[in-house]
């Protein structure tokens, strides 16, 4: 799948190799035994400088966060994985809350105690068995302390959305509070809510540093590293990626495929004007005007590339009329579709312009749908506009 957007089409090979390797290393079988493939479970990451030809593949999940102190370990092997959505630094109080005093020595016993508070949970957390902290809140110094000196691993203002996908990777659940009904108010960590891999290490990836878990407890996952010159370049890369992903994981899943260039539409569309033609009823003009409106794909495929719309349709008709005639010579016109690069015809299964054909039927199901819901609306209701008020100092 290749689209011709800035960035991609000049490497298209190099990333068609990147993106079929990366769905291939995510295939999963589901509960009912068929293969399926998340475009959630590759993770892109965008990274400045060199070219997008030097874009690569990293195998496990990258997250665009450091640890949160260089005294902690680069690496932790067999991770224990607790994934956290609250803060991991000293508690304060409320706001509008006031505490009277009479003893100045009672205010270091309270400052002690919001140390201690910060103090229990990262002792909690770990004796669960955690080896890998990772927040989408802070880690003050205090909390690194007791981190560093356990040789566990702390991430810091990570991304909500990257930590739910990792908790689907690795088994574990993202932890909101550590309130719980069984430790009679008091709070705890369950051990259940960790989640595993073989590693997790801090990796430099060109000039930054990211976070790579590898190994992940529930399914593999994958990450794509793109190279750019500048953030626009990045982000159009981005796009353009996770389109190629989406169109592979419809060809993957579908297991079948069809010729692309507007080949099914035009071959269909001469299908039905030549049954429509055995018909001896009004059918007739109905199948005719179906196989009609099909043709306005590679119409607009035409259009879109400012080719002569007109011209190149009718080449691919007499294409296909010729492919669908009882004694065809050449069975592989049934195979030709729209060349927009080069403002022709060609075969496109040669060409590998290929399109998934349960795309293709479900795009056929629905418009074909969406027009009978319309022709089944026999009613229409109009709103007339309110007449102006009435003056009543008229006629004085």
């Amino acid at each position: 799948y290749q689209r011709r957007v800035h960035g991609i089409s000049t490497e298209a090979d190099v990333f068609a190799k990147i993106c079929t390797s990366a769905m291939q290393s995510i295939k999963t079988v589901n509960d009912m035994g068929d293969y399926s493939y998340p475009v959630k479970a590759i993770s892109i990451l965008k990274c400045h400088g060199k070219s997008s030809a030097d874009s690569f593949l990293v195998n496990g999940f990258a997250i665009n966060c450091v640890r949160a102190s260089q005294a902690m370990p680069l690496a932790v092997k067999n991770a224990k994985i607790a994934l956290l959505d609250f803060d991991l630094r000293v508690s304060k109080m409320k706001l509008g809350i006031q505490i009277i005093v009479d003893d100045p020595k009672e205010l270091d016993a309270i400052r002690k105690r919001e140390v201690d508070i910060t103090k229990e949970r990262i002792q909690k957390i770990m004796a669960a068995g955690a080896n890998v902290i990772m927040t989408t809140k802070g880690i003050d110094d205090v909390c690194m302390k007791y981190m560093v000196e356990a040789g566990v691993i702390g991430v810091r203002r990570c991304k909500k959305d990257d930590l739910k996908r990792l908790a689907k990777a690795t088994g574990a659940t993202l932890a909101v509070s550590m309130a719980s009904l069984e430790a009679d108010g008091e709070e705890a960590f369950d051990p259940s809510l960790l989640g595993g891999a073989e590693q997790v290490a801090e990796q430099r990836f060109a000039d930054d540093e990211c976070i790579l878990v590898q190994g992940c407890q529930r399914h593999t996952q994958a990450s794509i590293i793109l190279r750019g010159a500048n953030s626009f370049m990045l982000d159009e890369m981005e796009r353009s990626v996770h389109d190629a992903l989406c169109a592979l994981k419809r060809t993957l899943e579908s297991s079948t495929v069809v010729a692309g260039g507007g080949c099914v539409e035009t071959a269909l569309s001469i299908h039905l004007e030549n049954f429509a033609c055995t018909l001896g009823s009004r059918e007739q003009q109905a199948i005719a005007e179906f196989g009609e409106a099909l043709l306005v794909v590679p119409k607009q495929l035409a259009i879109n590339a400012a080719l002569d719309s007109l011209d190149l349709v009718a080449k691919l008709r007499v294409a296909h009329h010729r492919a669908q005639l009882p004694d065809a010579k050449d069975k592989t016109l049934e195979q030709f579709g729209l060349d927009l690069v080069e403002g022709g015809i060609r075969n496109c299964v040669e060409a590998g312009v290929l399109e998934p054909a349960l795309s293709k039927i479900k795009s056929l199901q629905f418009a074909t749908e969406a027009a009978i819901s319309i022709l089944r609306i026999d009613d229409m209701i109009r709103l007339n506009e309110k007449p102006p008020p009435e003056d009543p100092r008229a006629g004085y």
